[in-house]
């Protein structure tokens, strides 16, 4: 063995020798050894192009003849070759009869475009797949045998006895859109369109949904622009700023009243503090000798034992004269209230006069009522309803003290937000819920660290 490798070894160190592996390494190369029992050796230091060749050569015999050319027959790869074939004798087109021209050839790009391998698409599964086609067969062979029993099944009953549709009936006909003599209809117009017109109909498919009264009816009756008070003016006459200091004054004492309340309401008295006599009063509290609460205790159930037996003593069985003597009592009693109603009745005849002066009063005290629930439900118009969780705070007035009056427009100070007013206006008019500003809730407390550069200072 040792002498063969040595002869081929001189062998292609000669200058005239041809290697025709080209890859395979030098006579001085050692082969590398490689542990394969390893996972990632396997595709690193394996050789699979033959495979990989062999492989290719399938794919592309596959794409161009439709299959291997080993399984393909003689007469599908080799024909005989008989020269060219002659061409038919062109007949001269007779009269009448157009001569036929070439036929198109497809353009060149839509050659490229086309699909040029032979293999065939993969069949698609779920194409052949039905949902639930085990139950639906199933479904099936019950019906065919019920059918073949001569059972009905419940749907198709159903469907037999089902109301037979009038189909003579025609449909109203419309007018075409083109009809010259057909009604003019103004789209911009005020006046809403009939929903009972059939062309509507037709056109749009559905009636016109019926709006309700409520909704042309506004959330308030105030204006969207108040004008404030005659006292607001920037010169304003001196009785009617007055007045406007007068309205936000008893605005303030309101506010005043409302904190006192609540003040009193929550005051106590400081001298009634604890001290130390009934600090130790109630330290002591339970520490006493009992013996005379257990007396009292054993007198109260003697008793309570005594009152049971006297009880269960009366508790006896009614003799039959009792019972029916109780029943006898009952028959009267009912026969007396049945007396007093009838007699009742009877009276009722002479009240006549008076029932009908309680009857009128009733009507007009209702009649009353029902004005001044109107009334009431009026004024409510004009008021902030309760809309959400808070209630309507309305807005401080904006008045000037007379000592801060300006005589000229130039010299005058705004008060108040344009915006903070409109916010208010549309809480006032029902349109939006009274609101509050949200507050930052911070959710992580703040770690404070100092720097090194810091540190380093001081």
């Amino acid at each position: 063995m040792a002498a063969a490798k040595r002869v081929k070894r001189v062998a292609a160190s000669q200058p005239g020798f041809l290697n025709l592996n080209a890859s395979a390494p030098s006579a001085s190369s050692r082969r590398k050894r490689v542990n394969k029992n390893k996972k990632k050796n396997w595709n690193k230091h394996s050789d699979v192009n033959d495979v990989e060749d062999f492989l290719e050569d399938i794919r592309h015999q596959e794409r161009t003849t439709g299959g291997l050319l080993s399984e393909k027959t003689d007469d599908s790869l080799f024909f005989l070759d008989i020269g060219q074939p002659k061409k038919a004798e062109e007949k001269e087109p007779e009269e009448g009869k157009k001569r036929k021209g070439k036929a198109s050839r497809p353009l060149r790009i839509d050659l490229i475009l086309q699909n040029d391998s032979l293999v065939l698409p993969p069949k698609d599964v779920l194409a052949h797949q039905t949902p639930n086609a085990k139950k639906l067969r199933r479904a099936s062979q019950r019906a065919e045998q019920l059918a073949a029993n001569g059972v009905v099944p419940r749907k198709q009953k159903r469907l037999l006895n089902r109301r037979p549709v009038d189909r003579t009936t025609k449909k109203a006909v419309t007018e075409a859109n083109n009809n010259p003599d057909r009604d003019y209809y103004d789209i911009w117009g005020q006046e809403p369109k009939d929903s009972s017109d059939p062309w509507y109909l037709q056109q749009t498919g559905k009636k016109r949904v019926k709006r309700p009264e409520s909704l042309k009816e506004k959330p308030s009756v105030l204006p969207a622009v108040e004008v404030i008070a005659p006292g607001g003016s920037y010169n304003p006459d001196f009785f009617s700023h007055q007045a406007l200091l007068q309205e936000a004054h008893d605005v303030e004492v309101k506010k005043k009243k409302q904190e006192d309340k609540i003040e009193r309401q929550l005051a106590f008295d400081k001298k009634d503090t604890a001290t130390e006599e009934t600090k130790l009063r109630e330290q002591v509290e339970g520490l006493v000798e009992e013996e005379e609460e257990d007396e009292a205790e054993a007198a109260t159930n003697q008793e309570e034992e005594d009152v049971a037996v006297g009880a269960i003593a009366l508790a006896q069985k009614k003799t039959e004269k009792q019972r029916k003597k109780e029943k006898a009592l009952k028959i009267k009693e009912q026969q007396r209230l049945a007396d007093r109603q009838k007699t009742d009745r009877q009276q009722q005849l002479f009240q006549l006069r008076s029932i009908k002066a309680s009857i009128k009063q009733r009507e007009q005290s209702t009649k009353q009522k029902q004005i001044s629930r109107k009334a009431k439900q009026e004024a409510q118009k004009s008021q902030p309803r309760r809309l959400g969780k808070l209630k309507f705070q309305p807005q401080d007035l904006e008045v000037k003290l007379s000592d801060e009056l300006a005589g000229t427009l130039r010299q005058l100070k705004p008060e108040g937000s344009i915006l903070k007013d409109r916010f208010k206006s549309l809480q006032k008019r029902n349109l939006i819920e009274p609101r509050e500003r949200a507050k930052f809730k911070r959710r992580l407390k703040l770690k404070y660290v100092e720097k090194r550069a810091f540190r380093e200072i001081t």
